[in-house]
C-alpha cells in the first residue's frame, strides 16, 4: 500500500519541478522581436537611444517615427507615414540584440507616433513602441473599417522559368501565387495588392496589382500576380506582397546570371577585330600599286642565232702544213643571194683573159737566157 502511495507522491514532486522550466520554455518561445526606448518623449532636434532584442542574428533593420500609428494597429499608413530621411539602420550581434541612437524628427502625418523597427532583408519581422513627438500634431486615428480583412492562409511561390532569352539578358519574369481568405463581415470585390522587389539592401518597389474576383466572407481565393524584373537583372531579390498597408508575404527569388550576354561580348571582343583587319587589309591591297602583269606560260628562251650557210672543211690527206695554212688563209667567197653563178662579177672579170700557165717549165713563157 505504501508503494502505491508513493509513486503518485513521485509523480508530483517531478510535475513541480518541471512546471517553472516548461514555463520558461512556453516564455522564450512567446517573445519575439522587441524594442526598448530609452525615452518616451522628445522634441524634434534631440535623439534617444533604440535598444532592441529577440531579432535575427547579423539581421540588417531600419528604424523609423512614424505617425498615425499604434503598437496595436501599427503603421496605418505605411512607410509614407514615416520621417524616412533621418531614419537609421543598425545590425543585430550574434545574440539578434543592438542598441543604436536615433534623431527626433516630426513625421509627414500627425501623431500617435511609434517608433518602427523592422527588416531590410530575409523574412520580415517588425516592432512598434509608442513615442510621442514633443510640438507635433495629434489626431485620432482613421475609424478601423469593417470591412473584410484579407489574411494569407498559405505559402507563397514563384511559379514560371526562365528561357532561352532571359539567358541573353532579357526581363525575368514569375507568377506570385498564393491563397487568401477573408475574416471580416462584408466581401471583399476585386482586391488591389502591392507587389514589391527588392535587391540587397535596397527597399522594394512597389507596383499595384488588381484581383478580379471577390472574396467571400469566411471565403478563400488564389490570387496569382505577375513579378518582372529589369533586364538583365541576376542575384538574390525578394518578392514582397502588401495588402492595406500591411505586409502579407515575401518570397525570396534567385535569378542566375546571363551568361548569353557575356559570351556575346567575348565574341564581339574576337570577331570585330578580325573584321576590321581583314576589311583594312582588302582597303591596303587596293589602294597599293599594282605590278605589271606577268606571263602564265613557259619561260622562254633566247634562240641562238646561227650562220645560214656552215662550211665545214676538212684537211686533205697528202697536203703540207704550208699548204693547210695557205687554204686558211685564203678568203672564203660566199655566193651572195642575188647573185646567180653565171653573173657573178668575179667569175666574169676572171673570163677576160684567156687561160694561161704561169708554172715556170711552160714553152711559152720567154726566159732570161732566150733573150739574151
Amino acid at each position: 500500500m505504501s508503494g502505491k502511495v508513493r509513486i503518485p507522491a513521485l509523480v508530483a514532486v517531478l510535475a513541480l519541478l518541471l512546471l517553472p522550466l516548461a514555463g520558461t520554455t512556453t516564455a522564450a518561445a512567446a517573445v519575439g522581436p522587441s524594442v526598448k526606448l530609452s525615452k518616451s518623449q522628445a522634441g524634434t532636434g534631440g535623439s534617444l537611444t533604440v535598444s532592441g532584442s529577440g531579432w535575427r542574428p547579423h539581421a540588417l533593420l531600419m528604424m523609423l517615427i512614424c505617425g498615425q500609428a499604434t503598437p496595436a494597429r501599427g503603421v496605418i499608413g505605411g512607410t509614407n507615414s514615416c520621417a524616412n530621411a533621418d531614419g537609421r539602420a543598425v545590425t543585430t550581434d550574434t545574440k539578434g540584440i543592438f542598441s543604436k541612437k536615433l534623431p527626433v524628427s516630426e513625421p509627414p502625418v500627425p501623431c500617435p507616433c511609434v517608433v518602427h523597427v523592422a527588416t531590410v532583408t530575409g523574412a520580415s519581422e517588425s516592432a512598434d513602441t509608442a513615442f510621442q513627438v514633443a510640438g507635433h500634431a495629434v489626431e485620432p486615428l482613421p475609424a478601423e473599417s469593417s470591412a473584410g480583412r484579407l489574411s494569407v492562409l498559405s505559402d507563397t511561390r514563384l511559379d514560371g522559368s526562365s528561357g532561352l532569352l532571359t539567358w541573353f539578358g532579357a526581363p525575368p519574369s514569375r507568377t506570385l501565387v498564393f491563397t487568401v481568405g477573408n475574416a471580416g463581415s462584408s466581401p471583399v470585390k476585386n482586391p488591389v495588392f502591392q507587389v514589391g522587389t527588392s535587391h540587397g539592401v535596397f527597399a522594394p518597389q512597389w507596383d499595384d496589382q488588381q484581383f478580379s474576383g471577390t472574396v467571400a466572407p469566411g471565403g478563400k481565393a488564389e490570387i496569382k500576380l505577375p513579378v518582372e524584373l529589369a533586364a538583365g537583372a541576376h542575384g538574390d531579390y525578394t518578392v514582397s506582397m502588401k495588402y492595406d498597408g500591411r505586409v502579407l508575404a515575401e518570397q525570396p527569388w534567385g535569378v542566375g546570371r546571363p551568361w548569353g550576354v557575356t559570351l556575346f561580348w567575348v565574341l564581339a571582343c574576337v570577331v570585330v577585330p578580325a573584321a576590321v583587319f581583314r576589311i583594312g587589309m582588302a582597303v591596303v591591297d587596293r589602294l597599293r600599286p599594282r605590278k605589271a602583269a606577268r606571263s602564265t606560260g613557259p619561260p622562254r628562251h633566247r634562240a641562238l642565232h646561227l650562220p645560214t650557210q656552215v662550211t665545214l672543211r676538212m684537211p686533205k690527206l697528202g697536203k703540207t702544213t704550208a699548204s693547210r695554212e695557205t687554204t686558211a688563209a685564203a678568203p672564203t667567197t660566199s655566193t651572195l643571194p642575188w647573185f646567180t653563178p653565171d653573173s657573178d662579177p668575179g667569175t666574169a672579170a676572171g673570163r677576160l683573159s684567156a687561160p694561161h700557165d704561169d708554172s715556170p717549165t711552160s714553152p711559152t713563157t720567154p726566159t732570161r737566157k732566150g733573150l739574151t
